[in-house]
């Protein structure tokens, strides 16, 4: 009961707050991942991983990737992070076409690989060269927390209020992410995906070696 009368008590504060407002603001998108560009001039070693890193061979049913339909089931939009190539990029003998994909960093048979995925299909596989954690307070420095309304807040904490009280709405959090691209001497990229507590790193280029 008391509940009950702490939730109607919240309602009315919303509503007030929403009547109260002069002028109708814009929705707030969901917060788009982040995309950093800096230029690093030593390249050696990412060179000397380059050419030791071996094609995946492997491939998926259907080219289907099988831990997405779990990942997004309580979903609103994809979790992934989205890449735009506005030209292709090589690892060796693949050739990855420009356009839009969604990173997924995988486990397959011991290794980690990145998967590149358009319309629900994985269509290029490239090796993840490394694994790292991620520092504790890397998102909260580097994502923007969205600009909300006075209602939106409101509503927001209404439904934490409800998420935090009725075990049924509770959502498990999505998974934080964050996506940097690097511009190599020697026509090298590096491309680093923050997911969640780990960060992954792969090297490919810009033209064939």
């Amino acid at each position: 009961m008391r509940k009950l009368l702490i939730l109607t008590a919240f309602l009315l504060c919303f509503n007030l707050a929403v009547n109260a407002e002069d002028k109708v603001q814009p929705a707030t998108q969901p917060p788009q991942q982040e995309t950093s560009k800096t230029f690093i001039t030593d390249t050696e070693d990412l060179e000397q991983i380059y050419r030791e890193s071996e094609v995946p061979t492997f491939k998926y049913v259907h080219d289907v990737d099988p831990g997405e339909s779990f990942e997004t089931q309580q979903s609103t939009w994809s979790p992934y992070p989205l890449l735009k190539l506005a030209s292709p990029i090589y690892f060796k003998t693949v050739i990855i076409q420009p356009g839009y994909y969604l990173l997924t960093p995988r486990e397959q048979d011991g290794g980690w690989y990145m998967l590149f995925k358009e319309a629900g299909k994985v269509r290029y596989i490239v090796p993840i060269y490394k694994k790292e954690m991620v520092s504790m307070d890397f998102y909260k420095e580097n994502i923007p927390k969205p600009k909300m309304t006075i209602s939106q807040k409101m509503h927001l904490g209404m439904l934490n209020f409800v998420g935090n009280h009725v075990k049924s709405s509770q959502r498990k959090p999505e998974a934080q992410n964050y996506l940097e691209v690097s511009d190599l001497n020697d026509n090298f990229v590096s491309i680093v995906l923050y997911w969640g507590n780990y960060k992954y790193y792969i090297v490919v280029r810009t033209i064939q070696l």
